[in-house]
């Protein structure tokens, strides 16, 4: 029996694929040997030895100490793409909403209660204050072509823009789903130079963390608009405000409000709706819930923002899954105490990602508990573990 924590409330969508008669899933669950979580920081949260995984429901993972899980063997999954088309649809109506002061012109409509007489006049008489221009023909900057960037840039090349995007690390899957009418920009400011629009998809990393400054501003097409639903440590907020007041930035809409943001016009806070949607929130969960899945019955990794990709499919066999330090000789290790207690192995796959690496060993027959005493005493290994 399996013991899953909830953190937070998870759709009933991911929860439904828990078998009963192998999981207690509940927000009490004690000892845990997985974590589902949203939202919830578990940066101070203490781990059990007992827990073996960590499931977001999400694609961000700043809310997981992940280097302190790695130290401990805990692997962390994410959800990539689950959210995406809930995140897309509001990126285009951010697109649209910036360019056509729709909010503005909403927010006026709404103070007029109790005061005009002859609303519609009133209306009539105010609407060139909230006249923009259509994105159709305007050029669009996409910076990040993951699984959100590209399915923005595909859908605003069918709305008429001209579409450019910056990734220097897109993958090939991808690359192969853009419009080839996406054009690829290999220098960053002058796709900010050349765009009326500018729209952010990439992680918050040391390297992205205001990636969008006062020097950026200084060499950005005047005018441009961007569109931030990413992360809010993309963009320096000081910085932005003074472009904003300057009138290089017409228009900025993020999902991420900060207080100094507030009560500028020109400034659109959403409060952070981007996968705040039903079937976001059953995408998220329902990956999140099969990776876990995965894991703990056949010990395969899918999705790990800390672990390497590692899957193997499960037959009869006894399973041993190992993650250790990535140096020389552990698979001649893990090896060679099999095969000094006379254990074939049937199959194994062993895969590395920044120093850590994951081993999937099939061996046919049972395994003496000392050989499981070995295995975890070699220097290196962080975490074993044996599956029926």
């Amino acid at each position: 029996m399996f013991n899953i924590k909830l953190l937070n409330k998870i759709s009933e969508a991911g929860l439904g694929i828990f078998e009963p008669s192998k999981y207690n899933v509940s927000a009490e669950a004690e000892d845990p040997d997985a974590v589902m979580v949203r939202s919830f920081n578990m940066n101070e949260m203490d781990m059990g030895g007992n827990l073996k995984a960590i499931a977001r429901a999400g694609a961000g993972v700043n809310n997981i100490p992940v280097s302190k899980c790695t130290d401990k063997g805990i692997v962390v999954f994410n959800t990539p793409g689950a959210n995406a088309n809930g995140v897309k649809e509001l990126v285009i109506a951010s697109l649209l909403i910036s360019s056509r002061r729709i909010v503005q012109g909403i927010k006026r409509v709404q103070s007029m209660k109790d005061r005009c007489s002859d609303v519609a006049q009133a209306v009539e008489k105010e609407k060139s204050a909230f006249e923009g221009p259509e994105i159709k023909g305007k050029k669009l900057g996409v910076i990040g072509l993951g699984a959100i960037g590209s399915m923005v840039a595909n859908d605003a090349v069918a709305l008429g823009m001209e579409v450019c995007g910056y990734d220097p690390y897109i993958s090939v899957d991808f690359a192969w789903s853009l419009s080839r009418e996406v054009k690829r920009e290999n220098d960053l400011d002058h796709l900010l130079a050349t765009c009326d629009y500018i729209s952010l998809h990439v992680p918050l990393l040391d390297e992205t963390k205001n990636m969008l400054d006062k020097k950026k501003f200084a060499v950005i097409k005047k005018g441009a608009r961007i569109i931030n639903l990413a992360r809010a440590g993309l963009v320096s907020s000081a910085d932005l405000i003074e472009a904003v007041e300057n009138g290089i930035i017409s228009c900025y809409v993020t999902d991420f409000p900060e207080e100094c943001m507030l009560g500028h016009e020109n400034i659109i806070t959403i409060p952070h709706l981007g996968a705040s949607t039903p079937e976001s929130e059953d995408n998220c969960a329902l990956m999140a819930a099969r990776q876990l899945r995965d894991f703990l019955e056949k010990g395969n990794i899918r999705n790990s923002v800390n672990m390497p990709e590692c899957v193997l499919e499960k037959n009869e066999n006894k399973r041993i899954t190992i993650i250790n330090i990535n140096i020389p000789n552990m698979l001649g290790q893990f090896t060679g105490i099999l095969a000094g207690y006379g254990i074939n192995i049937e199959r194994m796959l062993n895969h590395h990602k920044n120093g850590i690496a994951y081993t999937i060993i099939d061996v046919g027959g049972e395994i003496p508990c000392d050989v499981l005493e070995k295995l975890s005493k070699i220097e290196g290994v962080i975490k074993m573990r044996v599956i029926g």
